[in-house]
């Protein structure tokens, strides 16, 4: 294999692999026959229309099945993994739990609804007894002291209303879902690193003025999976990532609402920032049906 081909091989993961399995060979043979070869890196053009046609059709494989239960699918993801970015700074204090909340993270990308909600129903509840200083199946020092990243104890800046909006709507998804009882697909693996990049960042005091790296990489994160949102919906005309996008808001609202008096104007442009991509994810596949349909 020369090391042209190499590359275009390593370029061509941008595509689904049933994609390559299918056309793979045939897109290989087309590019290599296009190409100078003496050279041994393909032309710039070349590999960045490789990557963007690659992630366009992950977009429209992804926007395959029923939009509503796949896009419940994704947005219960996405509060299964910020529920147990909640919890990784608490190792130490609560690790039964947090193990707890990273298998139920494990069994949603899975696919596994059934199985993961008595777990997600179980961590709601004690998260909901830290949250009131309630007892439940363990006795828990209180307050919940942090053991890196943060100086505050668990849920020390969020209400109960902050602290269990997100549980709560995650146990409350995965029920529709084991009830409706439809296969879903296998999510990216990249959700367990996601929960560890933002680790730390609580949206119910971002603290943003303080220019803190675990904010600005959860603002950085959340902005750009929700821009991606928009592109996929205004690419595909579909819904199911306004759905997931809306299930996350609401979870961050909940806690971001709480001290809204006491919020700065950055923390303030953070929640606009989320709203309005959300609201965009929700309007622009309207407009990508009708220019379809035109």
């Amino acid at each position: 294999m020369t090391p042209l081909e190499r590359r275009y091989r390593r370029l061509m993961r941008a595509y689904p692999r049933s994609y390559r399995s299918a056309y793979g060979e045939e897109l290989l043979d087309i590019l290599l026959g296009h190409t100078d070869p003496a050279r041994t890196t393909p032309p710039l053009k070349e590999a960045a229309g490789l990557l963007v046609n690659g992630v366009r059709e992950r977009a429209w494989q992804a926007a395959r099945g029923p939009a509503w239960t796949d896009g419940l699918h994704l947005g219960v993801t996405a509060l299964s993994a910020a529920h147990l970015a909640t919890l990784l700074p608490f190792a130490a204090a609560v690790p039964g739990w947090l193990a707890l909340s990273a298998l139920t993270l494990a069994l949603v990308v899975l696919g596994r609804a059934r199985l993961a909600l008595p777990l997600a129903s179980l961590t709601a509840v004690k998260m909901g007894a830290i949250g009131t200083g309630a007892v439940f199946l363990d006795a828990t020092l209180l307050p919940v002291e942090p053991g890196f990243l943060l100086d505050h104890p668990l849920y020390g800046y969020s209400g109960l209303l902050g602290a269990a909006t997100g549980p709560v709507l995650n146990v409350a998804g995965l029920g529709i879902l084991a009830w409706r009882g439809r296969p879903l697909r296998r999510r990216s693996l990249w959700w367990a690193p996601a929960a560890l990049l933002v680790a730390g960042a609580d949206p119910a005091w971002m603290a943003l003025m303080d220019a803190a790296p675990g904010p600005l990489l959860r603002v950085t994160a959340e902005a750009a999976v929700l821009a991606g949102a928009v592109w996929a919906g205004r690419l595909t005309g579909d819904l199911r990532w306004a759905l997931a996008a809306a299930l996350y808001l609401a979870a961050t609202s909940a806690a971001f609402g709480e001290h809204l008096l006491y919020q700065s104007r950055q923390d303030l442009a953070y929640w606009g920032v989320l709203a309005l991509f959300t609201l965009l994810a929700a309007v622009v596949p309207y407009g990508a049906r009708t220019r379809a349909i035109d």
